[in-house]
């Protein structure tokens, strides 16, 4: 090879960006020139969703689209300007060239690393984190450059992405408290969050050479505590009306507590929930009863009873000082077959003379053991 082979070979013939697998992120790439000159009538090739610029001295010169450009005076009149070349350039010339990608970068992630503290007009004031996606593209070649890529060689997507989610945080917390949202809303109005805010942070990122193309809001998260708070008042809210749930509750307990006789309660709690229970059926359950440990003791009858009456008798049942009722006889009695009234419960009916057992009133008969005569005999042979 001779001297003007090797002259020759100091020479950039075709200039390029064909990215490799790893360089699937990079937004920016400078050509290494390595102090070669750009021949000219240099082949440039610029491919689809790229953009190549011309720098020379630090001033930016010339930009191509996608395609293949033969680089002469015609088609580089800002280099040609730079270089002093009046009549032409038939030499060699000295220049930097980006390629810049021109593609949509998609699926970034934004998300405040802090909790925003907002004034809700219903919760009053509450903390919320907010997450979502945004997806981006450079449109102004020239300005990304002179902006963003500086100096650089290489310019990552996720080196960019990160000053832009700081601005999209700071945007977003100052547009969340403009539009005064209630926090229970929030979810409804999501779409109308994320287009008022990629308007503006559009116009804000056109400085850059950069344009918002996509923004979503995908989940603004209330503090564990408030969603605890918010979910045992929609609770409320499906149990209707509180009366009757709170007699639903009560029911469903009863069967717990009779079922525990010998517990901290002992018996009297199994009556007590006995007598609740029949309060709920007639409608007029009393509030503020707590089942004692122990049913007190009867009092003393001071006569015997008479005779049980033709006209219905309601009677009352006194256990641990409270007194309940009135009952009807037939609520009495199926007290007594569920065991929740025994032969010492204290009872009362109009035209007793005071307290007595229930086995010394006419319920006496509902607490004796069958006799023998109630016993059938044997069947008869076969």
């Amino acid at each position: 090879m001779g001297l003007w082979d090797n002259i020759k070979s100091q020479f950039i013939d075709i200039i390029e960006w064909n990215p490799k697998e790893e360089e699937k992120d990079t937004v920016a790439y400078r050509f290494p020139r390595y102090q070669n000159e750009i021949k000219n009538e240099a082949q440039l090739i610029v491919r689809e969703g790229q953009v190549a610029v011309f720098v020379r001295e630090g001033q930016l010169a010339d930009a191509f689209l996608p395609g293949r450009h033969t680089l002469s005076t015609q088609n580089m009149p800002i280099m040609s300007t730079l270089a002093g070349w009046k009549y032409g350039f038939n030499s060699p010339f000295v220049a930097e060239v980006y390629f810049i990608r021109t593609t949509q970068i998609l699926q970034q992630k934004w998300g405040t690393r802090n909790p925003i503290t907002l004034r809700c007009p219903e919760l009053g004031p509450v903390r919320l984190r907010a997450f979502g996606t945004f997806a981006y593209r450079v449109t102004e070649a020239k300005a990304f450059l002179k902006e963003v890529i500086g100096t650089n060689t290489e310019i990552d997507g996720e080196e960019i992405a990160g000053q832009l989610r700081d601005i999209i945080i700071a945007r977003f917390t100052n547009n969340l408290a403009n539009l005064k949202i209630p926090v229970l809303d929030l979810a409804a109005n999501q779409d109308l969050m994320a287009k008022t805010l990629s308007g503006n942070l559009d116009t804000e990122f056109k400085e850059y050479g950069i344009s918002v193309t996509k923004f979503l809001v995908e989940n603004i998260a209330l503090p564990p505590e408030v969603e605890m708070v918010l979910d045992k008042r929609s609770a409320m809210g499906l149990a209707g009306n509180l009366d009757q749930y709170t007699k639903f509750q009560v029911a469903e307990s009863i069967p717990l507590a009779a079922a525990n006789p010998g517990g901290a309660a002992g018996a009297g709690i199994g009556i007590g929930a006995g007598v609740a229970m029949g309060q709920q059926m007639m409608g007029s359950m009393q509030t503020g009863f707590a089942a004692p440990a122990q049913v007190s003791a009867p009092p003393a009858f001071a006569a015997a009873p008479p005779p049980l009456p033709a006209a219905p008798v309601s009677w009352h049942v006194a256990v641990a000082g409270q007194t309940y009722g009135p009952y009807t006889g037939e609520q009495v009695r199926d007290a007594i077959r569920a065991g929740q009234i025994n032969a010492n419960t204290s009872v009362w009916h109009a035209g007793m003379a005071a307290w007595g057992p229930a086995s010394s009133t006419e319920l006496a008969s509902l607490f004796a053991a069958p006799s023998a005569a109630a016993v059938p005999p044997p069947p008869p042979p076969a």
